[in-house]
């Protein structure tokens, strides 16, 4: 979008999408506006992505850019595959807010600052030497609007009797009353919010409907605000949609998966960014058999689990790398006892600490070898905030039939990010069976360690079964259970581990190339780099390349002819927000010289910068 600056009256303009960006302190109320402008925009009937940013402090020093936080939303009329690249109306409501995201905006876009906030002691607060509000240099490059906001909410608020600073919480509304005009925008809807959301307290309701409508109608009558967009709605195939974010995705992929399997589960859990909304989210649901547990570390979490597939139950844990590392002992366990457990890591910039609220794609390795010993365990890797539904049945799935933990990746941009989902019907949903041992089956030829031709999965014996007392444990053991050291058998246990792992390779779809399964470039991904891979490679199709996109979902094993794909294209890319993990298996397994683009700035591609890269590729 590309607002026109020539008008001296109102206009109203036609365009097929946008990104706005709010941003102010974190106690500004930012991702509260972000997430109403997100639903209304839905309900619209635009197509739409959110990316929310938040500072990795709890609580920064007010007024610092290290406390500023921000929500960006990308709608249109058309498909929406990423939160948007550079943003075409960036709301900030200080000094600090500007300084942080003002390299996002593109030229001649939209700025939309809090004036009142420009004053000597924020300023200081960010290195400002002089206003930049009162210069030109903001003035030629960008479409400038510098409006009253704290001031305009006070004096829509002086008779409300509330103090001056509950008055002042409600200038975040003020400023989404200005974005609701300037995108035509149905405040009624949120209106209807505050309503229900300050029900037990009518005034603080009242007051915030106040300001957004004084919001609203400052940019109706007001000189700074001269024109306003229209976006059609987006074509979207007939069913009832939802707005997801991928935490609340994979808590409902969870709760389905455990019924389609006929199973009681067990999340177990310990807090840890950008985690912790699964175990809010699955608390929920304790009227279908989820029980939720918070342990006292990330150690128990994951014993806890284990436990809970080893009486019957589908055990589940979820944490960041942090957290996984200090699972690992507890999953190498289940590995050795053929447990089926849903790990999930929800991955954030590292190493260590790192940065806790922006995301990185820097497990993929951990995951597939970040255990003692010859360890092998499938790796599932969700690529969108709705995808993750699909993906927590799948790894349920392979838990399940293959009787192992199962590693299920996400990461903090698709954790936090929201989407429109279309909720599946239930007929639709895959079937899962379970290894279940019944009781009264009989217990001739059975061994604890007994294999399935198929799968390799050893049977499920639930302690109580009459006749199917067992022993099984993280020493090494024969086919009956029995401890043995001897090398022979040790080989052969080991060996049997991993077959079962590369059998699931024959359970699961083959990969596809979008749109040609040959050509010159294909862009192989997966993970959080779907959207802006995919909206690349449309774009640079446009221009007349051979150019195609293929993403991962199962890590290990891969699909059995993923191989047969890759030889297909003269060259394949493969991006990723680490140093080049996946790359490196690709390179030492198939000996293919794939061209690595890596990137570990705790944020995602942008599309411009993927299209770029794609046709650098494709130029040599």
């Amino acid at each position: 979008m590309k607002p026109d600056t020539t008008h001296t009256t109102k206009a109203h303009e036609k365009i097929h999408g946008a990104t706005v960006r709010f941003t102010g302190d974190s106690g500004d109320g930012m991702q509260l506006v972000g997430a109403q402008f997100t639903q209304v925009t839905g309900l619209a009937g635009n197509d739409v992505m959110t990316f929310p940013d938040f500072p990795a402090e709890i609580r920064a020093p007010q007024g610092t850019t290290a406390g500023v936080s921000g929500f960006q939303v990308h709608f249109g009329d058309h498909h929406i595959y990423t939160p948007g690249d550079k943003v075409d109306v960036l709301v900030a409501m200080n000094p600090a807010a500007l300084k942080a995201n003002l390299k996002d905006l593109r030229e001649r876009g939209v700025l939309l600052v809090n004036s009142d906030e420009f004053d000597e002691k924020n300023l200081t607060k960010v290195d400002y030497q002089t206003n930049p509000l009162e210069g030109d240099e903001l003035k030629h490059k960008y479409r400038l609007i510098a409006a009253p906001i704290t001031e305009s909410t006070r004096r829509a608020l002086a008779e409300s009797g509330l103090s001056t600073k509950e008055i002042d919480r409600c200038k975040n509304f003020f400023a989404l009353g200005l974005t609701y005009w300037m995108f035509s925008r149905d405040i009624e809807k949120t209106k209807k919010w505050l309503e229900a959301q300050f029900a037990k307290k009518p005034h603080l309701a009242k007051a915030n409907i106040q300001v957004l409508e004084a919001g609203y109608h400052y940019a109706e009558t007001t000189e700074l605000f001269d024109v306003s967009y229209e976006i059609t709605k987006a074509e979207f195939s007939p069913g009832t949609y939802r707005n997801i974010t991928g935490n609340s995705a994979l808590a409902l992929g969870l709760v389905a998966a455990a019924d389609l399997a006929g199973l009681p589960a067990l999340y177990a859990g310990y807090p840890i960014t950008p985690a912790s909304d699964i175990l809010h989210e699955l608390s929920k649901y304790k009227n279908y058999n989820v029980k939720t547990f918070q342990t006292e570390d990330e150690i128990a979490a994951a014993c806890a689990a284990i436990g809970a597939s080893y009486g019957g139950s589908l055990g589940i844990t979820a944490s960041s790398g942090p957290g996984v590392a200090l699972k690992s002992e507890a999953i190498n366990l289940a590995v050795m006892t053929e447990l089926p457990v849903v790990v999930i890591d929800v991955q954030r910039a590292g190493p260590s600490t790192g940065m806790p609220t922006k995301n990185e794609q820097t497990d993929l390795l951990m995951a597939l070898y970040g255990r003692n010993g010859e360890s092998p365990v499938p790796v599932v890797a969700a690529q969108s905030p709705a995808d993750c539904f699909d993906a927590a049945i799948e790894a349920t799935r392979l838990a399940l039939k293959f009787m192992t933990p199962v590693f299920l990746l996400s990461d903090a941009y698709i954790a936090n990010s929201s989407e429109p989902w279309k909720i599946p019907e239930v007929e639709n949903l895959p079937e899962i069976d379970t290894n279940k041992i019944q009781a009264g089956e009989s217990r001739e030829g059975y061994k604890v360690y007994g294999r399935a031709a198929d799968t390799l999965a050893r049977r499920w014996p639930v302690p109580g079964t009459p006749g199917f007392e067992h022993r099984i444990g993280g020493i090494e053991k024969d086919e009956n259970g029995n401890i043995n050291y001897d090398p022979e058998n040790h080989d052969k246990m080991v060996n049997l581990r991993q077959a079962k792992i590369n059998k699931i390779a024959d359970f699961i779809p083959e990969l596809e190339a979008y749109p040609e399964n040959k050509g010159g470039l294909l862009v192989l991904g997966w993970g959080s780099t779907y959207g802006a891979i995919r909206e690349a490679v449309l774009r640079v199709r446009k221009l007349g390349y051979s150019v195609s996109h293929a993403h991962l979902r199962h890590l290990n094993p891969f699909p059995k002819n993923i191989e047969k794909v890759l030889r297909s294209f003269e060259k394949v890319l493969i991006p990723e927000l680490n140093l080049g993990q996946l790359g490196l298996i690709i390179r030492g397994k198939y000996l293919i010289p794939a061209v690595q683009y890596n990137k570990v700035r705790g944020r995602p591609f942008g599309i411009e910068e993927m299209e770029q890269v794609i046709i650098n590729t494709i130029k040599g």
